[in-house]
């Protein structure tokens, strides 16, 4: 049961570290430095999913979450264990990924629908206001014509 704990919390810090360090905005400059998606280190810093390995390719030796045991024993054994772990953790972190996209864009909706009608009520003021103007100018047309 730890072990599947661990899985999915490291994973789950792999798609947090590598949405931030792919889509926020505090690493564009980053990004828009190694060309963004129009060059390949660009891109590679740019694609979720790809940032994704690099971060998991650090934290599971970092957490030892070697999930996956092989049966060749030495460095070849750990390295394998350590690569095959890693992609387990990326491929978990895309579906974890999957799931934050739909709540985050949800999410979205909602305040767009927010926005959108703030920004009706601010135009309803405005014409509201612009229609009490022209009353005012019909009612009291000499108080806005200038002095002859």
């Amino acid at each position: 049961m730890g072990d599947l704990f661990q899985l999915f919390a490291v994973s789950a810090v792999v798609m947090g570290v590598s949405q931030t360090l792919s889509r926020e905005r505090i690493f564009a400059p980053l990004r828009a430095r190694l060309g963004g998606k129009d060059t390949w280190l660009g891109y590679l810093v740019a694609c979720p999913y790809c940032v994704s390995h690099y971060v998991a390719f650090v934290l599971v030796p970092l957490t030892g979450t070697n999930v996956i045991r092989v049966t060749v024993g030495g460095w070849l054994g750990y390295g394998l264990s350590w690569v095959l772990s890693t992609l387990l953790i990326t491929v978990i972190a895309a579906f974890f990924r999957v799931v934050f996209w739909y709540f985050d864009e949800s999410q979205g909706l909602v305040k767009r629908r927010q926005r959108t009608e703030e920004e009706e009520t601010a135009t309803r003021r405005i014409q509201r206001e612009q229609a009490e103007q022209t009353l005012n100018h019909i009612h009291h047309p000499h108080e806005s014509q200038p002095p002859h």
